[in-house]
Formats: structure tokens, sequence, C-alpha cells
């Protein structure tokens, strides 16, 4: 991979590993279903659940990150903007990509089948990518006065209020 950023390289290897591992599956199962049904099923299922742990992982570190960083919901989970180089953009969407190709096309070939639950499975690219926004992206800083590195429960001109005889 040369010229791409190595800035979560095992973010994008893990991305297209899961990917690779669900098209074989699916595809698979879709030629033998008695065979590979269940094998699909389960990798489908299993992509869709660690898909969601990362994406609650990268919400909560975006969280952490919003505080002193300025960032739009499309720069963190669809890698939008310039906050993100385009190789890894190109990689990590790529990925999500084939997710949905692959699970459209396999559950719309055996329709009313488990293969439905492949469907699911671009929660496990979406969640990557996210993740790779919340650790890696060059997001700008937010203006000082909208910083907030003390997130208490006062209310946003609670500093004017105390100012003021």
């Amino acid at each position: 991979m040369t010229g791409v950023p190595a800035a979560g390289a095992g973010i994008r290897q893990v991305a297209w590993a899961g990917t690779g591992v669900f098209v074989a599956t699916a595809v698979a199962a879709a030629a033998a279903p008695s065979t590979f049904e269940p094998v699909a099923l389960d990798v489908a299922v299993a992509l869709f659940a660690g898909g969601c742990g990362i994406f609650l992982w990268a919400f909560f570190l975006v969280a952490g990150r919003s505080r002193t960083d300025r960032m739009e919901l499309a720069e963190i989970w669809f890698l939008a903007g310039p906050s993100t180089p385009r190789p890894v953009r190109r990689s990590l969407l790529g990925a999500l990509a084939v997710q949905v190709v692959v699970g459209l096309a396999t559950a719309g070939v055996r329709p009313y089948t488990s293969l439905a639950a492949g469907v699911l499975v671009p929660m496990w690219g979406l969640g990557l990518c996210g993740l790779w926004a919340a650790r890696h992206a060059a997001f700008p800083p937010r203006p000082a006065e909208t910083r907030r590195l003390d997130r208490g429960l006062r209310s946003p001109d609670a500093d004017q209020r105390e100012q003021d005889p």
C-alpha cells in the first residue's frame, strides 16, 4: 500500500478482512444454501454485532474529541471532507460499498431466507469508518469561544450571569 497513510492501517485491514469473510460465506450460501447458510448467518450476525459495538466505541471517542475539535457527522461516519485522506476514504468506503452490494444481492437471490441478515453487515463498515475518524481524522479545532472543557451541568450563559452584578 504505497502512498497510503499508515495511520489506522489496522482498521482498514480489519474492515477488508470482515468484508472478505462476509463475501465468501454469503456467495457460498447463495450457491449452496443447505451447506453454507448457517455459516453465512453466523458471520452476518457476528459482523453486525461487532459493528454495533465498534460504532458505540467510536461514538464515545467522538464525544470526547468534540469538546476541542469541530466535527460534522458526514466527516465521522462517511469520512467526507478534508479531515480524511483520499486513500483511507476510498478503502473504508469501498469495503462498506462491497458489504452493501453483496448483502442486497445475496438477500435478493435467496429472499425469505437467513441470507437476508446480510443486509445488516454494513454496520461493520460504518462502525469502522467512525472508529477511524474518531482516532485518526484531522478535524479543525473548535473556535475558542465554543470550547467547553468543563462540560458540567451549567448552562452556556452561566459565565455571563456570574459576571453581571
